[in-house]
C-alpha cells in the first residue's frame, strides 16, 4: 500500500527537478541573450562614434565616448562568461561559439588597457571593429547549434582547458591587433613612397636635356628635403613611429601567451594521449604562427632591417592566425576536431 504513494512522490519529485533544470535553463538562455545583444549594440554604437569624431573633430563630448563603451561591452562579455561558466559548470572554452566570444572578451581587454594607463589609444580603431566581427560571427546563424549548453567531451575534462586555450585566444586576439598595426604601417609608408615616385616623374616627364634633368633633380631633391622637414610629413612620421612602437609591444605579449598556450597543450596533451607533439593540423598551424611572429620578432630588434620589412612579416601572421584559429575548423578532422564546424 506504501508503494503507490512513494510512486507518485518519485514521479512528482521528477518532474520538479526536470521543471527547475528547464526554468533555470530558461533564466540563464535569456540573460545570455540579452547581454549578447547588449554588447553587440554597444560595440556597434562605439564604432557609429568612431567615424563621427573621424568627420567631426569639434565634438569634444564624444572624446571618451568609444573608451566608455568598450569597458560597457567588457561588462557584458565578462557577464555572459560567467553566466555560462555557472551554468554549464566549466570555463567557457570548448567550442567555437564559446571561443569566439571569448576572442571578442579579449579584444576589449586589449582595447581599455592603455585607456586605464593614461596612453594615446591607436588601437581603437582595430579593436573594436574585431570585436563586432567576432561577436557577430558567434553570434550569427552559422553557430546556432554550436551555443547550445553540451557536456564536455572526455578530452576536454581536465584543469588544463582554462590555461591551454585562454592562453591561446588571448595571444590570438594580442597578435591580430598587432598584425592590423603593422597592416596600416605598411599602407602608410607604401602610399607616401608612392606619392613621391609620382611627383618624380612627373618632374622628370617635363625635362628635355640633360642639362634640364640634373637641374630638376637637383630641385627635386630640395623639394623632398623641404617637405620631409614640413609639418605635415613629420606628423606622419612621428604616426607611424608609434604604429610600429605599439605593434611591437602588443605582438610581443600575444607571443608569450602562445608560447604559454602551446607549452601547456603540450603538457596536456602528454597526459590526455600520452604525446607532447602529434603534429595534428591544429597543432602544425600553431607552430607556423609561432615560427612566423618569432621571424617578426627577430626582424624588428634587428637593427640591420627596416621597419616595413617585420611589418611585411607581421602582415603575413595575420593570415596564418586565422587559418590556424577558423580554417583548420573547417576541415574537422585531427585531435581538435571538436572545435570544428560545417557550413549549411
Amino acid at each position: 500500500m506504501n508503494s503507490i504513494p512513494d510512486f507518485h512522490f518519485g514521479i512528482l519529485f521528477f518532474f520538479f527537478c526536470k521543471t527547475k533544470k528547464q526554468i533555470l535553463f530558461m533564466i540563464f538562455s535569456t540573460l545570455e541573450h540579452i547581454l549578447t545583444h547588449i554588447s553587440f549594440s554597444v560595440v556597434s554604437i562605439v564604432i557609429t562614434i568612431h567615424l563621427i569624431t573621424l568627420l567631426v573633430d569639434e565634438i569634444v563630448g564624444l572624446y571618451d565616448s568609444p573608451e566608455k563603451g568598450m569597458i560597457a561591452t567588457f561588462f557584458c562579455i565578462t557577464g555572459l562568461l560567467v553566466t555560462r561558466w555557472i551554468y554549464l559548470g566549466h570555463f567557457p572554452l570548448s567550442d567555437l561559439y564559446e571561443s569566439l566570444i571569448f576572442l571578442s572578451w579579449s579584444f576589449s581587454i586589449i582595447h581599455i588597457v592603455p585607456y586605464f594607463k593614461k596612453h594615446k589609444n591607436n588601437l581603437s580603431a582595430i579593436t573594436a571593429p574585431s570585436a563586432i566581427f567576432t561577436q557577430g560571427f558567434a553570434t550569427s546563424g552559422l553557430l546556432t547549434e554550436m551555443s547550445q549548453s553540451e557536456i564536455l567531451v572526455p578530452a576536454l575534462q581536465s584543469q588544463w582547458l582554462m590555461m591551454h586555450v585562454s592562453m591561446m585566444v588571448l595571444g590570438y586576439a594580442a597578435l591580430l591587433c598587432g598584425s592590423l598595426l603593422s597592416v596600416a604601417l605598411l599602407v602608410i609608408t607604401f602610399r607616401q613612397d608612392i606619392r613621391i615616385l609620382c611627383k618624380k616623374n612627373h618632374f622628370l616627364k617635363k625635362s628635355f636635356s640633360v642639362d634640364e634633368i640634373q637641374y630638376i633633380t637637383k630641385g627635386n631633391n630640395v623639394l623632398q628635403s623641404t617637405s620631409f622637414l614640413s609639418v605635415r610629413n613629420y606628423y606622419r612620421a612621428q604616426f607611424i613611429q608609434q604604429l610600429d612602437h605599439w605593434s611591437y609591444r602588443v605582438i610581443s605579449l600575444g607571443f608569450l601567451f602562445l608560447t604559454i598556450g602551446i607549452l601547456s597543450g603540450a603538457v596536456w596533451a602528454n597526459e590526455a594521449w600520452g604525446s607532447y607533439w602529434n603534429w595534428d593540423p591544429k597543432e602544425t598551424w600553431a607552430f607556423i604562427t609561432w615560427t612566423i611572429f618569432a621571424i617578426y620578432l627577430h626582424t624588428r630588434t634587428n637593427i640591420n632591417f627596416q621597419v616595413t620589412n617585420s611589418a611585411i612579416v607581421a602582415s603575413m601572421g595575420f593570415l596564418i592566425i586565422w587559418i590556424c584559429y577558423f580554417g583548420v575548423n573547417l576541415l574537422g578532422i585531427g585531435l581538435h576536431s571538436y572545435g570544428s564546424f560545417t557550413l549549411t
